[in-house]
């Protein structure tokens, strides 16, 4: 598959915004990693193990120190239907993929519609979420989470995105946007002290988006 992201270039799920990530022009962005279209392999049960061509990332760090990073795989067909019950069910079983791969050592705890991550459920708060904005139409369904706080976050700000877009190629998306990570380096400050973000917090979120893709594709096929 054709990698959609040339000239570093990518649009976010649901807003017409663009990030521009080119690692020669330090005003533009910090960093960047991306990996092209792949065929992506994820266990989802005890024995059953699902292969999806066309596994795209990546990941940049602006210039104010926010994070930027988008996975996506392209699709036979849509996973959910282009609904606001689809668009729910896009972010709901992001919550449930989380607790899976941690062994519910990490559990999600939905008040009021805004959604905690906490250490076995009852200790300190890592990520909170604000209620979800639910988008759909007849090609598109999305599901955004505003980021409020948490031990992991250094400030209220960014948006989780989770997004299906229909087509000859449907393909399903989960995006973060303008997220401050409390691991991450700072603005102005040496790429080592930013060691901790890029080798756990960002590699468990994509590996809990793999498998939240697999888990999707497995669970429409039936």
């Amino acid at each position: 598959m054709r990698t959609r992201f040339r000239n570093q270039r990518a649009k976010t799920p649901c807003a017409g915004r663009t990030l521009v990530c080119n690692p020669a022009r330090a005003s533009e962005c910090a960093s960047l990693v991306r990996t092209p279209g792949v065929r992506l392999h994820a266990r989802v049960g005890s024995a059953s193990v699902v292969e999806v061509d066309g596994w795209e990332a990546w990941q940049g760090q602006r210039d104010d120190g926010a994070v930027e990073s988008e996975q996506r795989v392209a699709l036979r067909a849509p996973v959910v239907e282009f609904s606001v019950t689809g668009a729910e069910q896009l972010g709901r079983a992001y919550w449930r993929e989380v607790e899976r791969i941690t062994g519910r050592l990490v559990q999600a705890r939905e008040r009021n519609g805004s959604i905690e991550l906490r250490l076995l459920g009852r200790g300190p708060s890592l990520l909170r979420f604000g209620q979800p904005a639910f988008k759909a139409t007849a090609t598109h369904v999305c599901c955004t989470y505003p980021i409020e706080g948490g031990l992991l976050a250094r400030r209220p700000a960014g948006e989780l995105i989770f997004a299906q877009v229909g087509g000859p190629t449907p393909v399903v998306r989960s995006a973060i946007r303008g997220f401050f990570p409390s691991l991450a380096a700072r603005t102005g400050g040496p790429d080592w002290t930013g060691a901790l973000y890029n080798r756990v917090q960002s590699r468990v979120h994509v590996l809990v988006s793999r498998r939240y893709f697999a888990r999707l594709i497995a669970e429409a096929r039936g």
